[in-house]
């Protein structure tokens, strides 16, 4: 198979406000830095706007340097707040539980941006939230990651209001610092051990730690938000095909309730048929993708989460598990059961 280089995509300017902060607080020039990335300053006014992730990639491999720093992307992290994740930020703070929030990154994460993508498995007991970064830049990649890991360690202590809140391990893929004191400076902000040169990045969590509730949860403000979250979402897909479009609304949507296909339909601003017209001349239907995301979905679920198959059937909108069991084996030629094993 042909190895296909990671599309970083966009950032959201919200996503940029964070390391200009910390550059600044080194006595970074910012200015020259975004001048030198081809990012117009009066774009960042605009918590809406985004930027091409190339450009954010060349903006850090200007502003990390120059910031004298050699643990930038981890001090970064103290100037998170619910605004660098845009809408999402928002949405995590509102849910329930850690655990809800952590479902809720993987759905909503783009609208951040196209740097990276979360990935949450099972680890023996414990979780692992790994994040897989889509820069290629030596530098950017390193401090970029690190950010993400200490924000994501930060902005939980936060939300659960909750300083003790520390992972069980943190594990990143690249080599220590050179600096050995700089060592001290991950310690201070994991409160864990630190392993590197690791098969991937990510947080080790215990599970009795998703269990932990927030502080500021809202039950109503977060189906507001998710309510936004999902035509945000179908804005920033409004250049894809429709059957893309209708995979993603059903992905938002597929947890809490089988959506019928007149809802996706008013969401993409059109009726069922012509809806099912779109879909016809794109060569599909919409059970066909509905079934080509409960699919997906079923593999990934059976792989890395430690759901109960029942518990993955209702998940993906089947009112009887042997609907499940019945839908899989005519997919896989396998049962779930079979399917789980042969991982």
């Amino acid at each position: 198979m042909t190895q296909t280089v990671p599309d970083s995509g966009y950032a959201s300017v919200p996503a940029l406000w964070q390391y200009l902060r910390m550059a600044e607080s080194r006595g970074v020039d910012t200015t020259a830095c975004l001048a030198r990335a081809g990012i117009d300053p009066s774009v960042l006014q605009d918590a809406r706007q985004r930027v091409p992730g190339q450009q954010l990639e060349q903006l850090l491999a200007c502003l990390i340097p120059l910031s004298g720093d050699p643990c930038f992307g981890l001090h970064t992290s103290a100037f998170i707040q619910p605004a660098s994740y845009s809408v999402l930020g928002y949405i995590a703070m509102n849910c329930a539980t850690v655990g809800e929030a952590l479902s809720r990154i993987p759905v909503y994460e783009k609208i951040v941006g196209d740097m990276g993508f979360t990935v949450t498995r099972a680890l023996g007991e414990n979780v692992c939230v790994q994040w897989n970064c889509n820069f290629t830049n030596p530098l950017v990649r390193r401090h970029v990651i690190e950010n993400v890991l200490a924000s994501w360690t930060r902005y939980t202590r936060w939300m659960t209001g909750e300083e003790t809140e520390n992972p069980l391990e943190v594990w990143f893929e690249h080599r220590p610092p050179e600096d050995a004191a700089a060592l001290a400076e991950y310690q201070s902000v994991f409160r864990a051990p630190v392993r590197f040169n690791q098969s991937c990045s990510t947080l080790i969590v215990a599970p009795r730690q998703l269990q932990h509730a927030l502080r500021q949860a809202d039950p109503q403000l977060l189906a507001t938000l998710l309510e936004h979250a999902t035509q945000v979402l179908a804005t920033l897909d409004r250049d894809e095909s429709v059957s893309r479009q209708v995979k993603n609304l059903l992905r938002l949507q597929l947890k809490d309730e089988l959506p019928r296909k007149e809802l996706i339909a008013r969401q993409l601003g059109m009726n069922a048929r012509t809806l099912q017209r779109r879909l016809s001349e794109e060569g599909t239907s919409y059970q066909q993708v509905l079934n080509e995301l409960r699919l997906e979905l079923a593999q990934h679920y059976l792989r890395h989460s430690t759901l109960t198959i029942d518990e993955i059937g209702v998940r993906l909108g089947f009112a009887e598990p042997r609907s499940f069991h019945r839908s899989f084996k005519q997919w896989t030629g396998m049962t779930p059961g079979e399917f789980r094993l042969s991982g």
